[in-house]
């Protein structure tokens, strides 16, 4: 439940709790989660079924129902998540939780704003790099695993136009696609593509 007093309190955090990959988070209006570990995208769909990923949350994220008005709304794990409910006590700590989804929520519009698809990937490919990727010899490793398809509902593509893309782009050298999806970047090579 969320409960705004005047006073600080820190939040209510209970037992953790875990689900699979590709498993999606039970409805609850009561409390909102803490992602503990793992990755999850927040999805909705169009009438024609249309799958339109909402944001992409990872470890310290706060995440659940009750922010979003959006119907129908629902929370898939990208990988194995790892979740502790949370009951937000203080009017503050909420304001810091809908400003974050706020930014995030910007740069995934800011992303899907560009002019071409191959652009929206490499946009995307950065922003993934620097908020669930992490270093490695030739460049960046973006660890999930992200299909084509989750990528283009991501960006609003289709699953075709993706796997073009990233075939070019790993022909030209900017990334590499490795085992289970992932992808690494190179990120010096990207940005001077982008010029």
């Amino acid at each position: 439940m969320i409960t705004l007093s005047s006073a600080f309190t820190p939040p209510i955090r209970h037992p953790k709790t875990s689900f699979l990959s590709r498993s999606i988070l039970p409805k609850n209006n009561d409390y909102l989660w803490k992602i503990e570990q793992g990755v999850v995208r927040i999805v909705t769909w169009h009438e024609d079924g249309t799958i339109v990923t909402l944001g992409l949350w990872g470890v310290g994220a706060i995440i659940g129902t009750v922010l979003s008005k959006t119907e129908p709304y629902q929370i898939e794990c990208l990988t194995k998540v790892e979740l502790s409910a949370v009951e937000i006590q203080d009017s503050s700590e909420l304001l810091q939780i809908l400003r974050l989804h706020l930014q995030r929520t910007e740069e995934l519009m800011v992303i899907r704003s560009h002019k071409t698809v191959e652009i929206m990937v490499i946009k995307l490919l950065e922003w993934l790099a620097n908020r669930f990727g992490r270093e490695v010899d030739k460049g960046r490793l973006i660890d999930l695993r992200l299909t084509h398809q989750d990528i283009a509902e991501t960006i609003g593509s289709t699953r075709v136009t993706i796997t073009r893309i990233l075939q070019k782009l790993e022909e030209q050298g900017f990334i590499q696609r490795l085992r289970l999806h992932r992808i690494m970047l190179r990120e010096e090579d990207i940005w001077h593509y982008e010029i």
